[in-house]
C-alpha cells in the first residue's frame, strides 16, 4: 500500500524524496537524481496516457485516481511511496485517496512566507502574483499533452492544501516542518523513518550509518551541485526558452526578513496569522 510524501509547491518535497530514497532504494545512502524514480509524482501524466477518454478538462482524469492506485497496490507487496502536491479533497465526487490504498502520508510543511519567493522563481510570476496563486481557494496545476488533460494537481490553496492533510483522520499522517528538517536533519529523518516503520510493519532498525550517508549526499550543496553538472529531469524550462530554471535556487539563503518587503510581509503575518501561531513561525 502507498506511503504518501505529501507538500504544497516548494515546500521541501524533492528533499525528503532525495532522503527517503537514498535510505531505501540504496544499499550505501549514496544519492543520484535516477533514485528519485523510485518515488514518482501522482497524479502525473504517465498514470492516465493509457486511458482512452478525451481528458478534455483538467479535472477529467480525477475519476481514475483511486482505480490507478488500485492498480499500484495490485500483487505488489514492496513497500509504494507516491510524491504528491495534490490536497486531500474530492473533485467531482472521486476522492484523491481512500484507506484501502493508503498507509499513511508524511506531510511536509514550510514558512508561507519562504514558500512565496521559490514559487515566484520556479512559475515566473512576481511576488504578488506568487501570493495571489498561494491563496486562491480552488487552484490546481495542470499538464497537457496531445490535446489531452493528464496531469491535473488539485492544490487549493497553501491553507487548504496543508490542513486537507495535517488534519486527516482516516489514516495516519506525520506533519514535519521543513526548517526542522534543515536545522535537526538526523532527527527530523530519524522521526521520518520511525513512522514510515511503523505504519508499514518493516522489521529493521534504523541504521545510523546508512541515514548519515543519505543526508551528506542529500545537503543542498550537493544537490545543486548534482544538478549544475549534470541538470534535473523535474526542473522547467523557462518561458519562450529551453533554458532550464535553477530548481535549487536559494537553499538557507531563501529568507523571508531579507527578501520580501514590508507591506507584503505584513499582508502575510495577518493573512496566516492562525497558521504561523499552530507551526510556531515568528512574527
Amino acid at each position: 500500500m502507498i506511503i504518501w510524501i505529501a507538500s504544497y509547491p516548494k515546500s521541501g518535497n524533492t528533499w525528503l524524496r532525495s532522503l527517503i530514497s537514498s535510505y531505501f532504494f540504496t544499499d550505501d545512502g549514496f544519492f543520484d537524481f535516477k533514485l528519485l524514480k523510485n518515488i514518482p509524482s501522482y497524479p502525473s501524466p504517465p498514470f492516465f496516457e493509457k486511458y482512452p477518454d478525451k481528458f478534455d478538462k483538467p479535472e477529467a482524469t480525477a475519476k481514475y485516481w483511486i482505480n490507478e492506485q488500485e492498480r499500484i497496490n495490485k500483487n505488489n507487496n514492496k513497500l509504494i511511496f507516491l510524491k504528491t502536491h495534490n490536497a486531500l479533497c474530492k473533485i467531482n465526487g472521486c476522492s484523491f485517496t481512500d484507506t484501502k490504498n493508503s498507509l499513511g502520508a508524511v506531510h511536509i510543511i514550510r514558512d508561507p512566507r519562504n514558500v512565496i519567493s521559490s514559487i515566484s522563481n520556479h512559475y515566473q510570476i512576481d511576488l504578488d502574483e506568487a501570493l495571489k496563486f498561494m491563496k486562491t481557494p480552488n487552484n490546481a496545476i495542470f499538464v497537457k499533452k496531445d490535446q489531452r488533460y493528464l496531469g491535473f494537481n488539485a492544490l487549493f490553496s497553501w491553507s487548504s492544501n496543508n490542513k486537507s492533510w495535517s488534519e486527516c483522520q482516516k489514516f495516519p499522517i506525520l506533519t514535519i516542518k521543513y526548517e526542522d528538517l534543515e536545522k535537526e536533519t538526523f532527527e527530523t529523518f530519524k522521526k521520518v523513518f520511525e513512522f514510515i516503520k511503523k505504519v508499514s510493519k518493516l522489521k529493521e532498525d534504523f541504521n545510523q550509518k546508512k541515514a548519515e550517508m543519505a543526508i551528506e549526499n542529500c545537503n543542498f550543496e550537493k544537490l545543486q551541485k548534482l544538478e549544475k553538472e549534470k541538470g534535473f529531469y523535474e526542473a522547467i524550462s523557462k518561458k519562450n526558452s529551453s533554458e532550464k530554471i535553477k530548481f535549487f535556487n536559494l537553499g538557507n539563503k531563501n529568507n523571508y526578513r531579507d527578501l520580501l518587503n514590508k507591506n507584503l510581509l505584513d499582508e502575510m503575518n495577518l493573512f496566516y496569522k492562525d497558521e504561523l501561531k499552530k507551526y510556531d513561525y515568528n512574527f
